[in-house]
């Protein structure tokens, strides 16, 4: 058993651990080494929680149990989900952690022994962390399993804007801290159950609404947005349980998953305000009004595998734009193939990365790592974008809106003034896609009408692979 002062200790090397880990994390040459620092300070705190003074013999037997169990389902949900599937997986973990803060606030509520010792003004600030936790949690947890639901395809990508949806909001906000008082003011364990549900009820509901609100083309900062809401559902479980280590963890990952949305949101030149006011991103393209954005024109250039083959060849330097429509193909095997053919005959491969591609952050330098493609050739936006004009191919798989010149030439697109990659400053580009549909933004392209650009239509794989051997050839 661990004493309290081994406990403190244990705590302290665990929050170091964790810093590290995230440290790590900000970089692909050491995310590993990053990863297995996070490893080593979890084990470190759940042994320190499990074998603490705080947990009493007879309760082992079941932590542990628990732990077995919800250890199986984790290590068969990591070894069996596809990298496709990698933000679903993501958003449901964040679930995970919001209905946690809520069970363990309402079990502390429920528990008189919990709350033994806080009286006068402690017992206030012990109840007032039990509502902003369960608060907190709530909305995590029914905003994670929507975001889950648009990033799997089981709920469209269309934002659902109710009238007065904001007025909605503001008379549920006000509800909430209405009942706030009522439970802080409340007598007894009886007395406090009715206002905490009906808070819990308006958060959850608050919590579907406000992801139904965003489009899908802002899914990427809503992950990383609920990335920092489960970080602050676990600190408010740490005060709610006391525990200093949690409270710490919760504040590394809240705080880190909020700078991270902020990234998000410069990266589309969005503020966070716009983007929780939804309305950015449709699942198909409308017709544009009078005055709107106008409508791409001119004539497409299909091209075939074997010539995309011989550009490859004949090209100095190619840059490489992956997108979600790689992911959904699981090309990125393939890719790396060629990449290592071309790299063998001299040619400059690099890869360009928006900050938004895919349906999380980081999602095309995960399948990128997993294809080990090397990392000193993965490159970020801004460190490409003036390469371009010197570049003879660029190949776009499966990517849109990223690669969308709207962005910088129609002042009336939806997606002005976002940054993107300038891939038709290059002598040459292929975007590769199945069809002419739009992306997710639902935003036409007007790229796939330059004169220098060409289409490769048809499945990712089977289009590279069959670019594979004639290269081979």
């Amino acid at each position: 058993m661990f004493t309290t002062e081994l406990a403190t200790v244990s705590y302290i090397g665990a929050t170091i651990l964790f810093i590290l880990s995230l440290g790590g994390l900000s970089n692909q040459q050491t995310a590993l080494r990053g990863n297995l620092y996070g490893m080593i300070g979890m084990t470190i705190a759940v042994l320190a929680t499990v074998f603490g003074p705080q947990v009493t013999g007879a309760g082992i037997p079941w932590i542990i149990g628990a732990m077995l169990i919800g250890g199986s389902i984790g290590l068969y949900a990591a070894r069996t989900v596809q990298m496709t599937q990698m933000p679903e997986l993501v958003a449901l973990m964040h679930s995970m952690v919001g209905l946690a803060a809520m069970l363990v606030g309402f079990s502390t509520f429920m528990d008189p022994e919990a709350s033994k010792g806080f009286v006068g003004a402690a017992r206030s600030i012990h109840e007032m962390e039990i509502y902003i936790g369960i608060l907190i949690g709530a909305v995590t947890f029914s905003g994670s399993i929507v975001a889950f639901g648009k990033l799997s395809g089981r709920i469209g990508g269309n934002p659902l804007l109710l009238p007065g949806r904001h007025w909605l909001n503001l008379v549920g906000l006000l509800v909430v801290i209405w009942f706030g008082r009522e439970f802080m003011n409340a007598h007894s364990i009886t007395d406090g159950v009715m206002p905490l549900m009906v808070m819990t009820v308006i958060a959850l509901l608050f919590g579907v609404h406000m992801v139904m609100a965003i489009g899908g083309a802002d899914m990427p900062v809503v992950v990383s947005m609920l990335n920092s809401y489960s970080g602050w559902a676990a600190a408010a479980t740490g005060f709610m349980l006391s525990n200093d280590l949690l409270i710490v963890t919760g504040a590394l990952v809240g705080s880190s998953g909020a700078i991270l949305s902020y990234i998000m949101c410069k990266a589309m030149a969005r503020s966070f305000i716009s983007v929780i006011a939804g309305g950015f991103g449709t699942a198909s393209a409308a017709p544009a009004p009078a005055g709107g954005p106008a409508q791409p024109a001119g004539e497409v250039f299909p091209i075939n595998a074997s010539e995309t083959a011989e550009l490859m060849r004949e090209a100095k330097s190619v840059i490489i734009v992956p997108g979600y429509g790689m992911a959904v193909a699981q090309a990125q095997h393939t890719v790396n193939e060629i990449t290592k053919l071309l790299r063998q005959k001299g040619v400059n491969v690099r890869f360009g990365i928006h900050p938004v591609a895919g349906r999380m952050p980081g999602h095309m330098n995960v399948l990128l790592a997993e294809a080990k493609v090397p990392y000193d050739i993965v490159f970020e936006m801004d460190e490409l974008n003036d390469d371009f004009p010197k570049t003879d191919l660029v190949m776009v798989i499966g990517a849109n809106d990223i690669v969308n010149p709207g962005a910088q030439d129609d002042p009336n697109s939806p997606i002005a003034g976002m940054p993107v990659l300038e891939v038709w400053k290059a002598k040459t580009s292929i975007v590769m896609k199945r069809s002419m549909a739009s992306g997710y933004a639902g935003v036409d392209n007007p790229l796939f009408y330059k004169d220098n650009n060409r289409m490769l239509f048809g499945d990712a794989k089977k289009m590279l692979d069959e670019v594979l051997t004639a290269l081979k050839a």
